[in-house]
């Protein structure tokens, strides 16, 4: 790795972890409830630059993130890891299989809905184990993560638009 991709990963990751910073201090109506804003940076990442980018941006973001929240290798840091890497993985897969058949919007709903999933499935083996009432909160998980997808891939698209419109990019920053 050249040492301007590590600088553009580097900014791209701090972008990230500001916004994911900034959106801590905002009070939701359910505590562990997250509008994941920070995603848009690394959708952003993964369309302008590719999957391991983007990979690298959501997991110095998480750890990172939880080691200044001081959640680092708790129940949320878990969470969170779960859930971002499935998030990237399945975002990056399905962009470097399909490149043209996904907006950002669709790239992030699905990002949403995977990361949902996979905090579901880590909330259920380490912490709940009790399928019940994983059953009864999913159903809202969905719904919301559903509607910040959509805002957040709405972001996205703009942003990738402008950037690739006005030839500027991350890479003419470093």
């Amino acid at each position: 790795m050249q040492l301007r991709d590590r600088k553009r990963i580097a900014l791209l990751a701090a972008f990230a972890l500001g916004i994911h910073s900034i959106e801590s201090l905002v009070p939701t109506p359910i505590p562990w409830l997250r509008l994941g804003f920070a995603n848009i940076i690394t959708l952003v990442t993964l369309i302008l630059y590719g999957l391991y980018p983007a990979v690298m941006v959501t997991l110095i973001r998480v750890v990172l993130g939880s080691l200044f929240a001081g959640t680092f290798l708790g129940p949320g840091f878990l969470l969170s890891l779960g859930g971002g890497v499935a998030s990237i993985l399945s975002m990056g897969i399905i962009f470097m299989t399909f490149p043209r058949l996904f907006s950002a919007v669709g790239l992030s709903i699905i990002g949403a809905m995977t990361h949902n999933i996979g905090q579901l499935i880590i909330a259920y083996f380490f912490f709940v184990q009790r399928i019940e009432a994983l059953l009864l909160i999913a159903p809202l998980i969905v719904l919301l993560g559903t509607l910040t997808g959509t805002f957040n891939g709405f972001v996205s698209e703009l942003l990738v638009r402008n950037l690739q419109k006005s030839g500027q990019t991350i890479q003419n920053v470093t």
